[in-house]
């Protein structure tokens, strides 16, 4: 029904927006990443990216400053037990980068720490989401750097997914790895030392 929003910023609350559109203001719940990006915007004119959510007994509107927030709240409650005030607490806590991250290298603790989203949900985030997210991503086994073990070529397919996400593209990241000795590294260790590589150039 809407897809943005764009007028006078009012922030009368903390997960509350108000965006004056022609004399009629429309409340938005919005993410704790969305209100550090407009907190600065108080009486000037912003443009917000909506959801709205329809049950039988009301309607809300959600509100995002980009796009990529909307989409990643959108895949959010897409996944079985996750509705829409559990996906802005998990946005609330981790940036879309973080929480690609988190989902590509299977950090359900990172998801867990959103208020009211318990571990159970959080790996659920992940299971569901995984797959999907590499796909969108582009992300395949021909990606993947050379890697001898069995046991590491998960650290190592996380790790490329990891610095993708970061913003390098494949070719960076599979480069960076595939100067690195996987053995005994976890997927941790393989994006900080890819990062280190990364950042000499």
């Amino acid at each position: 029904m809407f897809y943005y929003l764009e007028g006078k910023l009012f922030l009368p609350e903390l997960s509350t927006a108000v965006i004056d559109c022609g004399g009629v203001g429309y409340k938005l719940t919005i993410s704790g990443t969305t209100r550090s990006a407009i907190s600065l915007k108080v009486g000037q004119t912003v443009k917000l990216y909506t959801y709205l959510s329809v049950r039988e007994d009301a309607m809300e509107l959600f509100g995002f400053f980009e796009e990529e927030e909307l989409t990643a709240f959108t895949q959010l409650i897409s996944v079985s037990g996750v509705g829409p005030k559990a996906a802005i607490a998990i946005l609330s806590v981790l940036s879309v980068e973080q929480l690609n991250r988190a989902v590509l290298t299977g950090d359900a603790k990172s998801i867990s720490r959103a208020q009211g989203v318990g571990a159970k949900i959080a790996a659920r985030v992940v299971l569901e989401l995984k797959d999907k997210l590499a796909k969108a991503l582009g992300v395949s086994a021909e990606d993947l750097p050379d890697a001898p073990p069995e046991s590491g070529v998960q650290a190592l397919s996380d790790a490329l997914n990891a610095l993708m996400v970061l913003g390098y593209t494949r070719g960076e990241a599979t480069a960076a790895l595939k100067k690195i000795d996987p053995a005994g590294k976890s997927t941790e260790d393989l994006i900080k030392e890819g990062l280190k590589l990364l950042a000499k150039g």
